[in-house]
């Protein structure tokens, strides 16, 4: 029997363009360090997310970086981002 999560999984791609990636990462990090940062501050390429914002912020998201990982891989699973740079 396959499981209603696992269809839905074949079609994540689908329903999450570019932008609304972003906008999910852009939400997952923003919860994390507790300051809103901007969707156009959100680069993707290759599996790693490039992020253009103050330093300060950036050692935030280090620091946190196990914790933002993980709730990205329960939003992305298999595809989601590998590193925040």
């Amino acid at each position: 029997m396959i499981e209603i999560k696992d269809l839905l999984a074949r079609f994540s791609s689908l329903l999450l363009g570019e932008e609304g990636k972003k906008e999910e990462i852009r939400k997952i990090i923003s919860e994390a360090i507790k300051v809103e940062i901007k969707s156009e501050d959100i680069k993707i390429k290759n599996g790693t997310i490039y992020l253009n914002i103050k330093p300060i912020y950036k050692n935030e998201i280090l620091l946190k970086q196990e914790k933002i990982l993980v709730a990205l891989e329960k939003v992305f699973g298999n595809k989601s981002p590998t590193a925040l740079l």
